[in-house]
């Protein structure tokens, strides 16, 4: 990997939160970090706090926005997925899609695909999954059938981890890594505290788990790997069927084909 002060940085959802924090602990150690979030006040402030390279506004329940946000970042060195959402009632997207699966999940996979040319080897890319994962349904992935928030957050980020070790095997001979982590359960944030009213870690925690993999050279050609918290560790059984992952990776070009 390169010098932190020769890299510059995505990082999605990072205008509150695990991603503020990781943005501005990479901005001390110098790093050009590029904020993003879909409230152009809140980029602008969060950007000019951290003293971010530029601050991106998309939102990525429109994959329309995503493609704009890929074109506006221009080279990258290591590209960081971590916006999410919990969704309390089900809802969709601008292109129709079940929302927590379109934003967690789709957005990421549509931005990573078109910024691999924009990435500057030797590169990463750091996925924000969780360790609590629910299987794909692949007959019902929009939760037509029934509805739940938790379960929707679990399986968009199930479909984070295939789509992470997938990603590794397809690299072939690249030198771009690609992992996803558990940063840390329920950490102190805006979005644990409204939906489960108790948090169990802070942000700090998740931060330490986090940083590792964007940062420290020892895990440089370490890919297709998941952690939880600063130990690699076994995703789902479904991470692990090839597949699974070939069917998930197939039905996300056609859904985020423009």
């Amino acid at each position: 990997m390169r010098q932190l002060a020769e890299q510059r940085i995505l990082i999605t959802g990072s205008t509150d939160g695990h991603g503020r924090r990781v943005a501005a602990e990479l901005a001390q150690r110098g790093v050009s970090v590029l904020i993003h979030g879909r409230d152009p006040k809140r980029v602008d402030a969060a950007a000019h706090h951290i003293g971010a390279e530029a601050g991106l506004v998309a939102d990525l329940a429109d994959l329309g926005q995503v493609r704009s946000l890929a074109e506006e970042a221009g080279q990258l060195d290591t590209l960081v997925n971590n916006a999410g959402v919990i969704v309390p009632e089900r809802r969709e997207s601008a292109d129709g899609y079940e929302l927590t699966f379109a934003v967690n999940y789709l957005s990421h996979f549509l931005l990573t695909r078109l910024l691999l040319q924009q990435l500057r080897e030797p590169a990463r890319i750091v996925n924000v999954s969780s360790i609590g994962q629910a299987p794909l349904d692949f007959d019902d992935l929009m939760l037509t059938n029934g509805y739940d928030a938790y379960g929707a957050y679990a399986q968009s980020k199930l479909a984070q981890v295939l789509f992470t070790f997938e990603l590794a095997e397809r690299l072939g001979e690249r030198e771009i890594t690609v992992n996803a982590l558990h940063p840390a359960t329920l950490m102190d944030t805006k979005m644990v505290r409204e939906t489960f009213a108790r948090s169990l870690s802070s942000v700090e925690d998740g931060v330490e788990a986090t940083l590792p993999l964007v940062a420290d050279p020892t895990l440089d050609g370490v890919s297709g790997r998941f952690f939880d918290g600063l130990r690699e560790s076994a995703a789902h059984p479904q991470a692990y069927d090839v597949e699974a992952r070939r069917r998930l990776w197939e039905l996300s070009e056609r859904l985020t084909a423009p």
